[in-house]
């Protein structure tokens, strides 16, 4: 299931084992907060990934749901995931996300953005 979701990736400077739980970690947050601050690259590594993990909660179906499970930390994230999160976006093909920049990080100068879930 996840070779499928991260067929080509961002490397990040992490092993594969790394990069992965780093992304279900920020799309897992995402999904549950609606809204985190991480880096640019970062936050375009895991743009598809939370789309796809919404396009499964429209699916709605057994299948699905264990797919879902699979990827994302937490049960109560996917209950929302399937919930509300696909009734929101029932009427809506695609674009859930939006990055938003907020500049550069004091420490590195790293850009910094702000992934959202569209209303």
């Amino acid at each position: 299931m996840a070779r499928k979701l991260i067929m080509h990736s961002r490397r990040l400077t992490r092993s594969s084992g790394a990069r992965k739980a780093l992304y279900r970690n920020l799309v897992t947050d995402l999904l549950g907060y609606e809204k985190i601050t991480t880096t640019e690259a970062k936050a375009k590594a895991i743009r598809g990934v939370a789309e796809k993990m919404i396009t499964l909660g429209k699916k709605g179906d057994l299948h699905a749901r264990r797919q879902a499970l699979s990827f994302i930390y937490g049960k109560k994230t996917t209950d929302k995931v399937f919930d509300e999160l696909a009734k929101r976006y029932a009427d809506r093909k695609g674009g859930y996300t939006r990055m938003v920049k907020l500049g550069a990080r004091l420490g590195d100068g790293a850009p910094i953005v702000q992934v959202e879930l569209v209303k």
